[in-house]
């Protein structure tokens, strides 16, 4: 995977691949490679009431569903196209090309996250109340789980708190890190419904719920500066006695938890596939860089410490990369995948930290201005070692499965 000379992104059929998914690799590299990346100057500039911007942003968004690559996360009839797990983990790769791909193929987080729970759990009313416009993109949502005073690696440490009065829930609570929260019309929020010493195990103690932004006593507090910058969409917010319906609770009341992991499961694989192309990009960027720089009388790539850049960045990014679609593999067969999926969260921002920090080096101050997209990355990678539950949690996870299997008499399977 890389760009001709030309510019222009390319991609070859993986030998071994379904022909149709190979096929949905290459019409995703067509029209990132020539309808976005050449455009993301100008496309970036939809959120600010660009003409312009708005008007491509349609063309191609068109393009996309004319091809039938809309949402292929969502089955068609909720408005996607159900290419399936692996394709839709392929095609990740390729959209993180660009940072404003994604959202043109219907595939933004959380609103994706949020769409996949909704159909999982949703009611039929909830489904074309609340998953119908947003699909269409007429709405936007938010997920609202991380809390301030309690750990984010323990998501079943929830304070949050909801309380059934009648026909309708109270909500108190204090988040933060609510992604999207600032352009949601809606909010799903994980929340206790029972007290701590109720009956029932940790996990059945929390549910999800649908919550207008409107609602009286729903507060954004603040946008949370991330990495210095203001202004962003990932959001404090306070729940002061916010009431909503009874129905608008997602599921059965507990099963808020497993509606969590489910999500977290596989978006983790995306968010790996997502590393992975953003890796193949700031590689691309780094060996055209030496290619072309010269420096202490002759070019870059003639340096033995660049070739060693380039030689150690292929093969993180191959190690990565293989690693993550075995993951997907085993996710696909339907065996438990827990140890790979924790594996692949660990290596795989490791591997993008380090791959990105190399291409920063070679490309000198330039690599840490706005001029190249290598400093977003960077902070992007950095982020992932916390996001998703940190790097530690993980690596207890991994050790704590392969301990069991060989106390349970059983070396481990190097066959999967």
């Amino acid at each position: 995977m890389a760009f001709n000379q030309d510019s222009i992104l390319t991609v070859q059929p993986i030998p071994g691949l379904p022909d149709e998914v190979n096929q949905i690799r290459l019409d995703t590299a067509e029209i990132v490679g020539q309808r976005i990346i050449p455009n993301e100057h100008i496309l970036a500039r939809r959120w600010s009431d660009n003409t312009e911007s708005k008007r491509l942003w349609t063309d191609i968004t068109n393009e996309v569903k004319e091809r039938k690559l809309w949402a292929p996360h969502l089955p068609q009839e909720y408005g996607g196209n159900d290419l399936g797990f692996l394709s839709h983990a392929y095609m990740n790769e390729i959209l993180a090309w660009s940072g404003v791909a994604a959202p043109m193929f219907g595939v933004v987080a959380p609103n994706s996250g949020n769409q996949k729970v909704l159909v999982r759990y949703g009611t039929p009313e909830q489904k074309k109340k609340w998953l119908a416009p947003l699909v269409a993109g007429e709405t936007q949502s938010c997920f609202s789980m991380t809390e301030p005073d309690n750990a984010g690696s323990d998501p079943r440490s929830i304070q949050t708190r909801a309380v059934r009065d009648g026909d309708e829930w109270v909500i108190n609570g204090h988040k933060w890190f609510t992604s999207n929260g600032v352009r949601a019309d809606w909010a799903l929020v994980m929340a206790r419904t029972e007290e701590p010493d109720g009956a029932g195990g940790t996990n059945e103690k929390m549910s999800q719920f649908i919550v207008p932004t409107d609602s009286p006593g729903f507060e954004i507090i603040r946008s949370v500066p991330v990495w210095g910058h203001t202004g962003g969409h990932h959001c404090e917010i306070k729940y002061t006695n916010v009431r909503i319906p009874y129905e608008n609770i997602l599921g059965r009341e507990g099963q808020g938890h497993a509606a969590a992991q489910e999500r977290l499961g596989a978006g983790r694989v995306y968010h790996c596939m997502n590393s992975i192309g953003k890796m193949w990009r700031a590689f691309d960027l780094m060996v055209k860089r030496s290619i072309e720089r010269q420096v202490h009388g002759g070019k870059l790539e003639t340096k033995q410490f660049i070739q060693g850049f380039i030689a150690e960045s292929y093969m993180d990014i191959q190690a990565a990369r293989l690693m993550t679609i075995h993951c997907a593999e085993v996710i696909e067969s339907g065996a438990d995948a827990r140890t790979e999926i924790s594996s692949i969260k660990v290596f795989v921002p490791a591997a993008f930290t380090r791959v990105v920090d190399r291409a920063i080096q070679v490309f000198g101050a330039k690599g840490v201005s706005g001029d190249t997209p290598l400093a977003s990355m960077y902070l992007g990678a950095r982020t992932l070692r916390i996001a998703d539950g940190p790097d530690e949690v993980h690596k207890i996870l991994i050790a704590k499965n392969v301990l069991k299997h060989y106390h349970n008499g059983l070396s481990w399977d190097f066959g999967i």
